[in-house]
Parts: C-alpha cells; structure tokens; sequence
C-alpha cells in the first residue's frame, strides 16, 4: 500500500521522521508531504501560499531517508492530503498517516488540530489515516521520546488497514520510556483537551491569543484521563456527518408546513 506521511509540525520535525521510518519498517511504500513551516491548529483547512494560482511546493530531501519522496508545501496538511488524493501524486496514497504531533491530541479539542485534520480530510475520500501524537507538555524538560511508538504502531496499523475505508483513528503516546508504558486502551474522548486557548493580552488594533494546559482533572476513562496514567491511547473519530436525531420531529414538520 502507499502511504503519504505528513503533519502539522512542519516537513524538518523530528516526529515527521519518527513516523516515516515506522511506516518504512512496516514495509508501505512511502512517500511524504508536510508543510514548510509549522501550521498547528489548521484543523482541516486547505488554505495555501500560492503564485499565480499554484501552491508553492519544494523539493525536499530527508535526512535519514534519502531515497524516499518528500515535499515541503507552503500549505496547511488538510490540503496537502487533498492535492495527494485529487491528482497531485500518481498513484494515490492508499493511507494517510499523520504525526507524530509534539503535544498529545485527546478531547473534544481535537477539532483544531491539524495533526488530526489531515486524517479527517482523508476520510471524506474514503481514504483511512491514522493521527499519531505525543504527550509533550507546554513547557517540556529533558528529551522527547520520538519512539513511544515503536510497539504499538504495528498493531494499530493491522487495525486500520482491517477497518473498513474511510476509518479515522487517532492515537496518543505517553511521552516517557517505552518501558514504563501500560498497555494500548480504546479511549472515548474528554469533554475538552489537554490545553486551552485564551485571550492573554487586548489591545486596540489587536490582541494575542496563548495557550494555557486544562487544570481540570479529565473523566475517568476518557483518553486525557488513561494517556495521564501511561496508557497509549486510540480512539476512532468520525469525520462530518449530518446529525439527524438533532432536530426535533415536530418542529420539523412545522417548518415544513410553513414554506409549503
């Protein structure tokens, strides 16, 4: 299967590199495209650097893997994915893989990650991803462990390439030794997220918009709460869908007669 590796950290991040070499060890043939600069929180937008109507794409030679194909595009991964799915590469990516994200990706937050947009925008092509993020703290000390995945990932992919097309699924990674992880849990997701945006400062013309982590303690079960106690978490999203049982029947029909 081809798989296209991406994400929101950009195409020089470390754990670009920690998911090409494991996609590469499960034998995919490979091919990635992430953006040139940094675009965390683009969620699923397929905004663009363009000159005269064509996104701007480089080149782009990895490191410790030399001979694989690899983009830097001026542009946000949910159009990264959807160029790769519409023509951009021939043959298309099979897969969608994406991560791994410096900063977990747990609660309902996850509408805004980009990390998690790119396999949501794959979905709506039919095409199945996996979102690989590690619990990276706001203000982290010591060394990252990029290969929190290393165990895991092989199982997660059998799960996925099994699952029917078009299945989302995220995975979250204890940023500590692979030694001291718990076993993988399914995990529904928290009411929020592990951080939160806020308005810091308000100024005329402007303001400036941070980050704070959630000091509330997640619920019990949800992936906040099991990636905290050292579980590798997964948990299947769904990408948009109408939601029906929303609306209420009779007041449905009232509308209905109104513009009849």
């Amino acid at each position: 299967m081809r798989a296209l590796v991406t994400n929101d950290d950009g195409i020089d991040s470390p754990g670009l590199a920690a998911l090409t070499r494991l996609a590469v060890a499960a034998g995919l043939d490979v091919v990635v495209a992430a953006p040139s600069e940094q675009s965390s929180g683009a969620s699923a937008a397929i905004t663009a650097v363009r000159d005269e109507g064509r996104t701007l794409v480089e080149r782009h030679e990895l490191p410790d893997r030399p001979e694989l194909p690899a983009w830097g595009v001026r542009a946000q991964p949910g159009h990264i994915v959807v160029a790769a799915l519409t023509g951009w590469l021939d043959p298309a990516p099979d897969l969608v893989l994406s991560g791994i994200n410096h900063g977990a990706n747990v609660g309902r937050a996850v509408l805004h990650s980009g990390t998690v947009g790119a396999v949501l925008t794959a979905a709506v092509h039919d095409v199945s991803g996996l979102a690989v993020s590690l619990d990276v703290p706001l203000d982290p000390r010591g060394e990252r462990h990029w290969d929190a995945a290393d165990d895991v990932f092989p199982r997660v992919l059998e799960l996925l390439l099994d699952a029917q097309p078009g299945t989302s699924l995220s995975l979250n990674l204890p940023d500590r030794d692979r030694a001291e992880h718990r076993e993988l849990r399914h995990a529904r997701l928290a009411a929020f997220g592990a951080v939160q945006a806020r308005v810091d400062e308000v100024e005329d013309g402007g303001l400036r918009l941070g980050e704070i982590e959630v000091g509330a303690e997640p619920e019990e079960g949800t992936d906040g709460a099991l990636l905290a106690a050292g579980h590798p978490t997964l948990t299947a999203l769904r990408s948009v869908s109408e939601d029906e049982g929303r609306l209420v029947p009779d007041w449905l029909a009232n509308t209905e007669r109104v513009h009849s």
